[in-house]
């Protein structure tokens, strides 16, 4: 009855609908199958019952949920059973080899369980290895638009007006932060490609450093993009990490930043794009804040899973789950926190080096 309250299917993507159904599907369901098992003596149509209802949850969950809402299940259906029938009418009418029945096609959904996550963590990997093969050769032909980028600004510097020598140097800057910008693309990308397996060297870093660096080397597509940005390091800190692979993470918090401000329909102004460097709750954090458009509450949950945009059309929806896995390496944490139309935070907290 819980699934026709109006509160749930009016809105199923809520977060009070995904635990009901979680709730449901994960421990109500399969307890309802053993409880009836354990009542009814262990009878043959039961024990089928059973039987396929492991193979059917295995299958439809990952394997390590649905060995905990098995256990979860067979212990309080055991429990139920054993509190409102006395034992000889319960467990000792079961039938001892219907345990080697339930043993087997737990062994059997288990280990289809197994080969279903394998074969999807080997779909990742190959797509993301099939992108980064991509990405890496892109630069070719981006090699190519540098060099017009050079010979515009070179003609620049000959005797030509002044009218015509700004916009040749105008076109030649625009040519190189285009360049600039696919290069981190692609270095992002490739490291897309290597999300199950991140280098682990790890370097002192210091915050404020790393996102002044960040800031100042960004390709900005306008000044006033730039102009929007703003710094404050109230207390600095230092801590162990990548630093190529967060700055690539600062770069993309800082793309998506300045996008959610351009869908606001109104032009950026000072302050529009912060990132505050300080020390919370004894642990350095990193907040990238904009006054763009916002995330709305449902979609919060699932930005960080491989695949997913909130952008629809643009991205490839791994910009934030590798900046997610790289923040995890480094021992930290990427959280977001977001009311549509008032913008959005994501806080970067990492543990301090102690040395």
């Amino acid at each position: 009855m819980l699934f026709f309250w109006p509160g749930l299917y009016k809105d199923i993507g809520s977060r009070t609908s995904a635990w009901v159904f979680s709730l449901v599907c994960w421990i109500t369901l399969p307890a309802m199958f053993f409880w009836m098992y354990w009542m009814n003596g262990g009878n043959g149509v039961w024990l089928a019952s059973v039987s396929a209802m492991v193979l059917i949850y295995y299958h439809l969950t990952d394997w390590r949920l649905a060995s905990l809402g098995i256990v979860v299940a067979l212990a309080v259906s055991a429990w139920l059973a054993w509190l409102v029938a006395p034992v000889e009418t319960t467990f000792a009418r079961i039938p001892p080899e219907s345990v080697w029945v339930i043993g087997f096609s737990l062994g059997t959904a288990l280990l289809l369980g197994l080969s279903s996550a394998n074969l999807r963590r080997t779909r990742l990997l190959n797509t993301l290895s099939t992108m980064g093969v991509m990405a890496h050769e892109l630069r070719t032909p981006l090699a190519t638009v540098h060099l017009m980028g050079d010979v515009l600004r070179n003609l620049a510097q000959h005797d030509v007006p002044e009218g015509k020598r700004k916009k040749l140097e105008e076109l030649s800057m625009r040519l190189h932060n285009l360049v600039r910008s696919m290069n981190r693309q692609i270095d992002t990308q490739i490291a897309n490609a290597q999300l199950q397996r991140l280098p682990g060297e790890k370097a002192a870093i210091g915050a404020g450093d790393l996102v002044h660096d960040v800031i100042q080397q960004y390709p900005y597509r306008t000044t006033k993009e730039r102009d929007c940005v703003q710094v404050q390091v109230q207390n600095d800190f230092v801590f162990e990490g990548s630093r190529a692979l967060l700055s690539q993470v600062l770069s993309n918090l800082v793309k998506n930043a300045l996008h959610s401000l351009a869908s606001s329909g109104r032009a950026p102004q000072p302050g529009d794009l912060r990132l505050d460097v300080g020390i919370h709750r004894g642990m350095g954090r990193i907040a990238v804040s904009d006054e763009g458009v916002g995330i709305p509450h449902e979609k919060q949950q699932r930005i960080f899973e491989p695949f997913y945009s909130t952008q629809s059309g643009v991205g490839s929806g791994l910009g934030l789950t590798f900046c997610k896995n790289v923040v995890e390496a480094a021992g930290g944490k990427l959280s977001v926190h977001s009311e549509p139309g008032f913008g959005a935070v994501f806080m970067i907290d990492v543990p301090l080096d102690s040395r």
